[in-house]
């Protein structure tokens, strides 16, 4: 068994993967839009290019996305996406990335549990932890 995350970018999935992949290294593994439906009795024509499913790896990690019903508001409460680096190099570099256009919800820096640890919400709304050590 597995849970992975779905995230629904409301209109913004190939903007987010494209950031994902040149900030974090992300790998796109599946990409369908709504026109390759084979059912398009519900579908919006203006849609028609957008993302209905994608999946991405970050390192080890498959994420889900998708544009959702395309209303160009995706928020993201409740949760953050975590990612374990291997070193403090590491993580200042991934956390600063994934904050380009974001905003910082806790700086990176040495706490009681961790070498590196820091919180930022990227420019999509997704909330990440970085962590190492």
């Amino acid at each position: 068994m597995q849970v992975n995350p779905y995230l629904f970018f409301d209109g913004k999935c190939e903007e987010a993967l494209e950031f994902y992949k040149s900030k974090a290294g992300a790998k796109v593994t599946a990409l369908m839009r709504f026109k390759e439906a084979p059912d398009q009795t519900n579908m919006n024509p203006d849609s028609k290019d957008k993302v209905m499913h994608s999946e991405f790896t970050v390192g080890e990690t498959k994420i889900l996305a998708s544009d959702g019903y395309c209303k160009g508001a995706p928020k993201f409460d409740g949760f953050s996406l975590t990612i374990q680096c291997a070193n403090d190099a590491e993580a200042a570099k991934l956390y600063n990335a994934l904050g380009e256009g974001g905003q910082v919800t806790m700086p990176l820096g040495k706490t009681f549990f961790a070498s590196s640890f820091g919180m930022v919400t990227d420019k999509f709304g997704v909330g990440w932890m970085v962590i190492a050590g």
